[in-house]
């Protein structure tokens, strides 16, 4: 479409009131979040039994990892949601189809990945400069909802000007027929830039977790229980986001450790055990540090 942006938006109907008491309670989610988490460490005990200790802990490590990047993306894609006003109900679906998107790009970008590494091993090098760069960056940068603006972006402008569009939201429907012809929503939108951010967070998850293992299955396995959980864990931390405001800080010491790990591999071996555990301790100070300062001041992601 080429119609000029602010005319599309006043084109755009607002959801309607009271849409968002469609979701899931903290409470509701919080349970949810737990089951997930109870499978995923279910999950680390069948591995022990298959592959042994190191396998497990590998696993757990990159369970971690991810499921701490994945902690810090679902609060872009709050922003996202309460740009667009997506209702609750409906962002519930389009999680549920981000969430089988991102476990088929994030499987090939790991089969690729892999694969790469078997026949160029000097990438190992390339991939830990990349995590040490993303997370002294990270470290350097706050998340302003002021100054994140996915509406106003070059990508959603892109899919305007291409995609023949309707007028907002439409229940459930990614489409609708709409004079005879087939017409995306404003939820197929919201689906696209969903989609398209979690394709740049995919390749910070790459290197992360192929420095925790060289096993595809277990590289596999971690994130598939990691995003497996995506969904409910989103609703928790739009709930609980004050809690949550040192979040990047510990991500970006994170990325940079498995980084400088992986830089440092021909000369410092770091024990697996040692990388679970330093891992588990910067997410643990990182959550324990938020509810200390969050008091009289809001959300700064």
């Amino acid at each position: 479409m080429t119609t000029d942006m602010g005319e599309n938006e006043n084109r755009f109907r607002a959801p309607p009131k009271g849409s968002a008491a469609n979701g899931p309670g903290l409470r509701a989610s919080l349970v949810w979040c737990a089951g997930f988490v109870a499978l995923s460490l279910a999950m680390s005990a069948a591995v022990w039994r298959w592959r042994g200790a190191e396998a497990a802990q590998q696993y757990l490590a990159g369970y971690l990892v991810e499921l701490g990047l994945s902690a810090d993306n679902v609060l872009v894609f709050l922003l996202i949601f309460t740009r667009f006003q997506v209702p609750a109900e409906l962002q519930r679906r389009v999680l549920g189809w981000g969430i089988w998107g991102a476990l088929a790009l994030r499987a090939a970008f790991l089969l690729a990945g892999f694969g790469l590494i078997q026949r160029f091993h000097a990438l190992l090098y390339v991939f830990g400069a990349f995590l040490l760069i993303v997370g002294v960056r990270l470290g350097r940068t706050r998340h302003q909802a002021s100054a994140f603006d996915p509406s106003r972006s070059a990508l959603v402008r892109f899919f305007k000007r291409q995609l023949p569009l309707s007028d907002g939201y439409h229940g459930r429907r990614f489409f609708v027929v709409e004079h005879g012809r087939r017409v995306a929503t404003l939820l197929f939108v919201v689906l696209l830039v969903i989609e398209t951010t979690d394709l740049v967070f995919a390749l910070d998850s790459l290197p992360a977790v192929i420095a925790v293992t060289r096993s595809t299955l277990v590289a596999l396995a971690s994130n598939f229980f990691a995003l497996l959980g995506l969904r409910s864990l989103y609703f928790v931390l739009s709930g609980l986001a004050l809690q949550f405001r040192h979040l990047k800080t510990g991500l970006a010491a994170i990325l940079v450790f498995i980084g400088a790990k992986m830089l440092l591999e021909p000369w410092v071996a770091v024990p697996t055990w040692a990388l679970l555990a330093t891992i588990a301790a910067i997410l643990a100070a990182a959550a324990l540090a938020g509810p200390q300062r969050a008091k009289g001041s809001g959300p700064k992601f």
